[in-house]
């Protein structure tokens, strides 16, 4: 068998680890993880409906017109520690239509848990963030107060702070708690956001980055350049912001000029500006999930015969036969670390923008370096349908 895949090999493909990044993030906004992750849509009650019938994520709770709300209806979906909003607007005015009419069904908000949603917005406003919610506007009811404030990020994504520790109800003021949910999808362990991924457009990766870096804090965790994440046709860079307790990851990306449209400019050109182009679930028995989500009708990117042909041969024994790995599609990948499994899903709407990624980690803190050039291959298959490539 040869060499499995070093660290030492991904960096000269141009793959570079910073082991010291959460050393060398700054705590002057401690983010405790992730909240939530809202989604403006088109059709609320019918995007729940989705994620809990393919997903197996539950309703938890509810807003719109019977909980007093005029302009917008909330579900609130969960599994595990995955939250999920789905809010539709109510009329065809409103920022929630705009937003919808423009870019589709999208990633509107990627909320952070805190101590303090004061002292969140004071230090990423004075450091230079663009207030979207100033943190004196809070909502309380019977439940108790929920303190919130909000900072622009890329795109019309928005970072919210929350403080629940003072708020006791289902999810937020004016929600109420979903008291029969009909019964979620089974056979489905998927138990946190791994990661969330941001395209940007060419020239605009190192100016998140370093807005990252000097308005929240966070530090460069790898490097992926167009030396490593590129195939014969189109390229792409990468990297990966990371907060102190390393439980908040964003990778950015920014297209590379090549021979074609990479997938990067194709969900900038549908999309018609930066945003969140998909979101990790984490899981520890992925074979068992992916089974379950393409029983349930998720339909998963492919990897040719040839991929799983010298898999074996790459990264060695990751638990599970290369047989039943090429069955699912799932991927794998090594480092010096250890080792992880990753699928794709296809675009989850109409417009080829937003999918989800489903991964389980062995020790590995990478993104699947060694898969990148098998998957954009895929990708591109898909973008040439598409008539995108």
């Amino acid at each position: 068998m040869t060499e499995t895949l070093s660290r030492g090999a991904a960096n000269q493909a141009g793959a570079h680890l910073n082991k010291d990044a959460y050393a060398q993030a700054q705590d002057f906004l401690p983010l405790k993880g992730l909240d939530h992750v809202e989604f403006w849509v088109g059709n609320a009650r019918q995007a729940a409906h989705y994620f809990r019938a393919l997903w197996g994520f539950t309703p938890i709770a509810y807003a719109g017109l019977e909980t007093g709300i005029r302009d917008r209806t909330s579900y609130v979906m969960r599994q595990n520690d995955i939250t999920i909003v789905l809010t539709g607007a109510l009329s065809p005015e409103g920022e929630i239509a705009e937003h919808v009419h423009r870019h589709g069904d999208g990633v509107h908000d990627i909320a952070f848990a805190v101590d303090d949603v004061r002292s969140a917005w004071v230090e990423t406003t004075k450091r230079g963030a663009r207030s979207y919610l100033e943190f004196a506007e809070a909502g309380s009811d019977e439940d108790g107060t929920l303190r919130r404030s909000a900072i622009h990020t890329y795109g019309e994504v928005i970072h919210s702070f929350i403080d629940r520790s003072d708020f006791h109800g289902a999810f937020a003021p004016g929600f109420r708690k979903v008291k029969k949910p009909a019964r979620a999808a089974g056979g489905l362990s998927l138990l946190e956001i791994d990661h969330c991924v941001g395209n940007v457009a060419l020239g605009d990766m190192d100016k998140y980055v370093d807005y990252y870096r000097d308005v929240l804090g966070f530090a460069q965790l790898i490097h992926y350049d167009d030396k490593v994440i590129h195939t014969e046709y189109s390229a792409l860079m990468s990297k990966v912001m990371t907060n102190g307790n390393g439980r908040v990851k964003f990778p950015i990306n920014e297209p590379a000029p090549a021979k074609k449209k990479s997938q990067i400019q194709e969900f900038l050109d549908y999309y018609l500006d930066a945003g969140t182009q998909h979101i990790a679930l984490r899981t520890e028995d992925i074979v068992g999930t992916v089974r379950a989500l393409r029983e349930n009708g998720v339909e998963f990117l492919g990897m040719p015969h040839a991929y799983y042909e010298t898999l074996a041969d790459r990264v060695g024994d990751v638990g599970v036969p290369i047989e039943t790995l090429e069955e699912l599609g799932i991927e794998a990948d090594r480092d010096e670390e250890g080792y992880l499994l990753q699928i794709f899903t296809r675009p989850i709407q109409d417009r080829p923008t937003f999918f989800f990624e489903i991964i389980e980690r062995h020790g590995s803190r990478g993104f699947g370096v060694g898969n990148f050039k098998a998957l954009f291959e895929a990708i591109e298959i898909e973008q040439a349908r598409r008539g995108n490539l």
